[in-house]
């Protein structure tokens, strides 16, 4: 969890700088050949299992004292040193990781990025994936496409949530790869959005209480309410009690499919609704729709495909949410019909300084 409140850039920047990046890549990949732009694409995925290869070897954590020689490197971490140099030739291509004048290898913000102890830290995120299991699931994808259904039954004989359920080395990987990545989006929420003005606060399928942790820290005097499966809460609990936010905090064990906690003034779902189909994810409306108080406010904090031909992260992890849980990214228009059917209104849709969306709704 950030312990700083670091200072978000305007959005209009970021938003301008994305439309100049993709305007010039697309201004690329017009001018040169297209075999040439379609053979870079298709490279792409080695980059991404270089990246794996990398925090699964732990380079940025071996590198957080200070440079290091190709020797010093290989040695630190149990490789071959001329094999070490070839993955770090690639990367610091990319801007992950550079090789000062003298030789020695060093960190860049990207590479900073990879360590475990990093404020926002991916390297869960590229160590699940690259797994194999990530990897052999996301090789079905034309099968997911022809079918529109997730590829695990056929594979493995169980549905995704299963199986990391089933397999805890698997699940722990998954826990800490979703921590990882939700904590990219957790201060560009909480400076796009006052929850200040609530007086209790449910954290829907919270996780290990990171977001209303953050939550209770900028508004003292509200409470929280965080529902998880009966595995998860042992870790919010630990969480919350070590930053002295326990006394503020209800914890209840239960599945969001059955019921809700009720009385609260706020109710968040991050990152859920995506993980389930239409059917699935009405389900979970309809019992937050029956705890919640007329004047109380539902706040779905998720990717929002645009309607335009640009890339987006949502389109990346459409395809992720076919593959393995059958879920999907919505546009704006598909969360309004989706909420209107569960007995919500959408009465605004908040960006932030990341590719997360607020989606604020309250009861029709």
């Amino acid at each position: 969890m950030a312990s700083r409140e670091p200072r978000m850039p305007p959005q209009a920047v970021i938003r301008a700088v994305e439309l100049v990046r993709n305007g010039l890549a697309l201004a690329y990949r017009k001018l040169v050949p297209g075999h040439v732009a379609t053979m870079e694409l298709l490279a792409a995925g080695w980059l991404s299992q270089a990246i794996h290869a990398a925090a699964e070897l732990g380079v940025a954590d071996a590198l957080a004292d200070g440079p290091r020689s190709g020797a010093e490197l290989a040695a630190q971490i149990g490789a071959d040193e001329q094999a070490l140099h070839r993955l770090l030739r690639l990367l610091i291509s990319h801007g992950i990781f550079t090789e000062r004048r003298d030789g020695r290898y060093a960190l860049t913000s990207m590479a900073r990025a990879l360590r475990r102890d990093a404020d926002v830290s991916l390297r869960d995120a590229a160590l699940f994936f690259g797994s194999p299991i990530h990897r052999d699931n996301w090789s079905h994808l034309v099968d997911a496409v022809r079918t529109g259904k997730p590829v695990g039954e056929a594979l493995h004989g169980m549905s995704f949530f299963d199986q990391v359920r089933a397999d805890r080395k698997l699940g722990t990987l998954f826990d800490n790869a979703m921590t990882s990545i939700g904590s990219l989006g957790l201060e560009p929420v909480l400076a796009a959005y006052d929850f200040t003005r609530f007086g209790t606060v449910v954290d829907v399928g919270g996780g290990d209480g990171t977001l209303l942790a953050e939550i209770l820290r900028r508004a003292p005097r509200s409470r929280g309410v965080l529902l998880e499966l009966p595995g998860v809460v042992e870790s919010a609990t630990t969480r919350l009690a070590d930053l002295g936010l326990i006394d503020r905090c209800t914890i209840e064990r239960g599945s969001f499919f059955d019921s809700v906690p009720q009385g609260g003034d706020a109710y968040l779902l991050k990152h859920v609704l995506h993980d389930w189909p239409e059917d699935d994810a009405g389900r979970i409306l309809a019992a937050v729709r029956a705890a919640m108080k007329p004047d109380a406010r539902l706040l779905i904090i998720e990717l929002v495909v645009p309607e335009n031909t640009r890339p987006h992260p949502g389109k990346f992890v459409d395809l992720e949410m076919l593959i393995n849980t059958g879920g999907r990214e919505r546009t704006a228009a598909e969360y309004r019909k989706l909420l209107a059917r569960f007995g919500f209104t959408l009465t605004n849709v908040i960006p932030t300084a990341s590719p997360d969306n607020v989606l604020e709704a309250r009861p029709a």
